[in-house]
């Protein structure tokens, strides 16, 4: 497949280009900053310039995609006000993208919490707020394939991949990036995904036994 996933260079997204690449795809990264290039054609990646935040469309980048996957993010030094540019924004522009390319795949990198942003603080509120209204956005429509994808804590600990998934929203728990990089790739080839969000945090089920069983 052809697979375009914004916010390219984030920590899990060079991870998921790279798994996609050794899968056999053709992995594609939106990336605003050209020096970010090498990075993503060190994992066997195509570096794709463009401003997520800024461009009026995202349809030129989008096609002739297969799916794409939404792993951008404004990121924890962010204001409120780009996080409702890039987390919410961002995953508007890349819907209606691929709405308007024919595009129906879509997998979202979304966040435990999101269903309930008052949860999470007066810190975290603008960031979860962004993301439930993100999701919204995109669930409501009916011309994309969507899972939403909601990971614990990230952490840097090397993937086992192993992991616990679940529709029931409102558990809490560390993932590593590793991992989460594993189940999104695997979302894009397990049909039973589409439609579902969910929840995904360590675990002891290998990764495509628990897709299955969503």
């Amino acid at each position: 497949m052809d697979i375009l996933v914004a916010g390219g260079h984030g920590q899990v997204a060079l991870r998921l280009l790279k798994l996609l690449a050794a899968e056999g795809h053709t992995a594609r990264g939106l990336i605003r900053n050209p020096a970010h290039a090498a990075d993503l054609q060190a994992v066997g990646a195509v570096p794709v310039i463009g401003d997520l935040e800024n461009d009026a469309s995202l349809a030129p980048y989008v096609k002739g995609a297969d799916a794409v996957v939404f792993a951008a993010g404004a990121g924890p030094g962010s204001g409120p006000a780009r996080k409702r540019t890039v987390d919410l924004g961002g995953a508007v522009k890349l819907a209606d993208a691929a709405a308007e390319e024919g595009v129906r795949r879509y997998v979202m990198v979304s966040s435990i919490g999101a269903q309930d942003p008052a949860s999470g603080g007066e810190s975290m509120r603008p960031y979860l707020e962004a993301k439930a209204e993100a999701d919204t956005y995109v669930t409501a429509r009916a011309d994309l394939d969507w899972t939403i994808v909601r990971p614990g804590g990230l952490t840097d600990e090397p993937g086992t991949g192993l992991v616990t998934v679940s529709r029931e929203l409102g558990n809490r728990g560390p993932v590593p990036r590793d991992d989460v990089a594993a189940v999104l790739a695997a979302c894009l080839t397990t049909p039973s995904t589409v439609g579902v969000t969910f929840e995904l945090f360590g675990g002891a089920t290998p990764v495509d036994e628990a897709l299955r069983r969503l």
